[in-house]
């Protein structure tokens, strides 16, 4: 005979399912995520290059410092200019004295000419020594600009602003014109992904994909799409807000929607698992726990789901917790 206890516990028991919510199975669409890795990579990567060649005297930067366009990032010198500029100065030193003294000439022979003493011919000759004298002047000086021009180019500059990535010289190296001093990366940074060629027809500029770091899982866009395919893989860039820079090449998992497909899907309270085995319980015909096969979950706008692979068939009608 039952006690009155047991009555009571077995009313709530059949009652509860009428008192519960209940959810209709119906197929939803579900993203199919691809996990590849992405690299950190700057959008330009530009070296800073010595435009004469010479010794490397200065170093101002190391790898990983952060620096502007346009600031002295080394210097380079080269004895044998200051030498042309020593050599140039003595030059222009020489044809001044002479233009100066053709200039005395020249106004002596013009008051010899106002007096009659001397004649016109002799006065041109005296005028166009001047004139030579200025021209070789004028030439030796810009000769001169172009020597210094030269000397002042011995400091290498920044070509961009952002983050000295490289730097394969030291103070002492000898460097040829042309050769470069430090690479630099700058003008953003972005994630550079290489995806498997059969998931190529599933991306789309613009689509939002998955960035997961060691701290928090964020989202990011996919801004580029490249039609080459190199060895077997599509290239594709992520321009992400905030992306951490600290590390050029540093690798990123990132998740990517490669496609949909319709799935039953319950939510995660509606599993329970008992030794071993994930129920979920139903109303109907047969009404009760039913041994299911869980999947994979998905975030949803109504919370987690979960995906059931086997147990439950479309239409069946499932008791939410």
């Amino acid at each position: 005979m039952k006690t009155p206890l047991a009555t009571a516990l077995a009313l709530v028991w059949l009652a509860a399912p009428l008192w519960a919510e209940t959810l209709t199975l119906a197929p939803q669409p579900v993203t199919d995520w691809k996990a590849v890795f992405g690299q950190v990579q700057a959008q330009t990567l530009l070296p800073a290059r010595a435009r004469i060649g010479g010794v490397l005297t200065e170093l101002g930067v190391a790898e990983g410092d952060m620096v502007d366009a346009g600031q002295p990032l080394a210097r380079i010198e080269d004895e044998k200019l200051d030498l042309q500029l020593t050599a140039m100065d003595a030059q222009i030193t020489a044809i001044s004295a002479q233009l100066d003294n053709a200039r005395s000439e020249l106004a002596r022979g013009q008051e010899l000419l106002a007096r009659g003493v001397t004649t016109v011919q002799l006065l041109d000759g005296l005028r166009t020594q001047a004139d030579v004298l200025e021209g070789q002047l004028a030439a030796m000086q810009a000769e001169r600009a172009v020597i210094a021009q030269q000397a002042s180019e011995g400091v290498v500059l920044a070509p961009i602003g952002g983050r000295v990535l490289t730097v394969p010289l030291a103070a002492g190296a000898v460097v040829m014109p042309g050769e470069a001093v430090a690479t630099l990366g700058g003008g953003g940074f972005f994630l550079r992904l290489a995806i498997p060629e059969r998931h190529a027809s599933a991306l789309r500029e613009g689509d939002e994909i998955a960035i997961a770091t060691a701290i928090a899982e964020f989202p990011g866009t996919l801004a580029k799409v490249y039609p080459q395919i190199e060895n077997g893989r599509v290239i594709a860039d992520v321009a992400v807000d905030a992306l951490d820079d600290a590390f050029v090449n540093a690798r990123v998992l990132v998740r990517l929607p490669v496609g949909q497909r319709m799935a039953l899907l319950v939510p995660e309270g509606a599993v329970t698992t008992r030794s071993g085995l994930d129920f979920v319980t139903v109303e109907g015909a047969f009404a009760g726990p039913r041994a299911v096969v869980p999947g994979a979950r998905h975030q949803t706008d109504a919370g987690v789901m979960v995906e059931i692979l086997s147990g439950l068939a479309a239409g069946d009608t499932v008791v939410l917790p």
